[in-house]
């Protein structure tokens, strides 16, 4: 790069940080309604066939259309349907195989984000699905009841396809977690919530990063989607609902609260029930992560669940997202239904702790997180090469994975193929709500976060684990290594 292009560039983003929204954001051409009462979808839930000793589930990539806005129809990309997947539901001990059909025009994959399962299966850039083909991953589910999900993972193309729609949950069930006395009754009292926010250009379509900035700070847009719905409002037919929280999002972060400041529980991180429900009244939520609460609702109850601002340092090359981080907006309406049934007491503890004690670890690694104007984000200094294996752990080893964050904006990390424990933030021991099994951590600006895992699923050299940066966009320009796990 000549000198006159890098003052070209360092004048530009100087002025990104004081010029508005309107001359760098992606404010929609289409506004958000001010009132939440559009009928909460719920996604239709796929349980899959039985052949032999396999439950088989067919899903179809395809193109399609949604009308977001009245009179305004959307270009999309879903699963078995025009945006978003079915809810996939199986039993931890089953066999499950899958007919992935990709009917788009590009190549795609399709990722089993949260599952643990060899490798070859797992869905990541080295599972290329061409356009005409089918994919026949197959393998036994071997984790606890959760709620997990799946999405592109396509080369240099996840963040736009999962921005069109190509991602769903994937639901565990066990014997443990239907024994508890917790609402279980699917889009009747356990709802599925999946949060994204999107821009929209005046002719309806997605407005997608369209500057060197939302590149760098990944894709905000400023209308609100729950389960495809813009403007939702849910009619509780029960006084307890689980709500089962996915951030399905490119980029933003959500700090989950009630517009009245009711108290919540929080019952499961990403990889399932935590030992006890966890009281709290607001929730931050990464790309990736999902959590599982139970709130109590009233007859007679008005309520919306909505995004605060974030009480951390806004990064300096923030400033001009449509609608950052600063703002708060609503989400979900929920209200009450006269003489519903009152919801049982939740129990005192949900399922025994398996925590792996960090003087057990075989070894300990550590990634550096960084985003630089002319260096991009890296891990360690460089960015992905899919002929390059960046590390090699061996088959049953147990290790802490060290993620220490040199950017000025958070990096929510995800290692494929595992659940994990967080064993510190800044050395800090981390809250009651992440003692969970996770799979997708936030290490936010100046932060180092420290996880144990243990590594019980093979992958080889053709074909590896990721572990990545869960801003899209940050995956896409590279923020990812691959590792391999053998005997």
């Amino acid at each position: 790069m000549d000198r006159r292009t890098f003052l070209r560039l360092s004048v530009a983003t100087g002025a990104a940080t004081v010029l508005p929204w309107y001359l760098w954001g992606s404010r929609s051409a289409l506004a958000a309604p001010a009132v939440l009462n559009t009928p909460l979808a719920i996604p239709p839930l796929l349980t899959g066939r039985s052949e032999g000793d396999q439950r088989v589930y067919d899903l179809t990539l395809q193109s399609g259309s949604r009308e977001f806005f009245s009179g305004y129809q959307t270009p999309t990309i879903g699963i078995n349907g025009p945006f978003l997947g079915p809810v996939l539901r199986a039993r931890s001990g089953e066999s499950v195989a899958f007919n992935v059909t990709n009917q788009l025009d590009e190549d795609s994959t399709l990722h089993w984000h949260g599952l643990r399962l060899p490798g070859e299966m797992d869905g990541g850039p080295h599972q290329v699905i061409a356009p005409g083909a089918t994919w026949t991953p197959r393998f036994t589910i071997h984790q606890p009841a959760s709620t997990q999900w799946f999405h592109s993972h396509a080369w240099h193309r996840t963040g736009p396809q999962v921005y069109k729609g190509l991602a769903g949950l994937f639901y565990i069930d066990d014997s443990l977690t239907e024994s508890l006395d917790l609402p279980k009754e699917y889009g009747v009292d356990d709802i599925p919530i999946v949060l994204q926010d999107r821009s929209f250009n005046s002719d309806g379509s997605f407005r997608y990063v369209d500057n060197m900035h939302q590149r760098m700070s990944g894709m905000l847009g400023d209308v609100t989607l729950v389960n495809g719905t813009v403007g939702a409002h849910l009619q509780a037919v029960r006084n307890r609902l689980r709500l089962r929280l996915l951030n399905g999002s490119n980029a933003r972060i959500y700090n989950l609260s009630f517009s009245d400041g009711r108290k919540f529980h929080q019952i499961a991180t990403d990889g399932g029930l935590l030992a006890a429900p966890v009281t709290l009244s607001q929730l931050r939520l990464a790309p990736g992560e999902r959590a599982e609460l139970v709130v109590d609702i009233r007859s007679d109850d008005n309520v919306v669940l909505r995004h605060a601002p974030l009480r951390r340092r806004i990064p300096m090359m923030r400033p001009w997202v449509a609608r950052s981080d600063a703002e708060s907006f609503d989400i979900l309406g929920i209200s009450g239904t006269a003489n519903s049934p009152a919801g049982a007491g939740l129990p005192d503890r949900l399922v025994p702790g398996q925590e792996l004690k960090p003087e057990s670890a075989d070894a300990t690694r550590r990634f550096v997180l960084n985003t630089r104007m002319m260096a991009g984000s890296t891990i360690n200094g460089r960015q992905i090469d899919l002929q390059r294996i960046d590390h090699r752990v061996r088959l049953g080893d147990i290790e802490i994975w060290e993620f220490e964050n040199r950017s000025p904006m958070p990096h929510p990390m995800h290692v494929h193929g595992v659940q994990f424990q967080i064993i510190s933030r800044n050395r800090a021991p981390p809250p009651a709500n992440e003692r969970g099994l996770k799979d997708t951590v936030l290490v936010d600006a100046d932060e180092t976060v420290q996880v144990i895992v243990k590594f019980d699923d093979p992958a080889d050299d053709r074909h590896p684990f990721m572990f990545h940066c869960h801003n899209l966009e940050h995956e896409d320009a590279g923020m990812m290594g691959q590792f391999v796990v053998t005997a």
